[in-house]
């Protein structure tokens, strides 16, 4: 395997945002466990709603979280902990 394609596989596969919302959605459920809602994660980020929903959807179309539509707090992390970024 030649040098380049290491370092392709060894990226995350997700952006520097969406591993801020894994790494929230991490904590949160270590700290109070049960999963945050939509809620919790636009206060946190300080961003309107549609925003979060939308980074919701992203996490699920891309396979790294599970949830229930229209439930609440149902929201599970597919990605194992150590590929989780630290929370800035």
């Amino acid at each position: 395997m030649s040098i380049p394609e290491i370092e392709k596989s060894s990226a995350p596969p997700f952006t520097e945002m969406q591993g801020q919302y894994l790494a929230f959605i991490y904590l949160f459920q270590k700290l109070h466990r049960m999963s945050p809602s939509e809620s919790d994660m636009q206060q946190y980020f300080r961003v309107p709603p549609p925003s979060v929903h939308q980074m919701v959807l992203t996490l699920e179309r891309r396979g790294l979280i599970n949830r229930t539509p229209r439930q609440a707090r149902s929201i599970t992390l597919r990605i194992p902990a150590e590929q989780i970024p630290p929370l800035r």
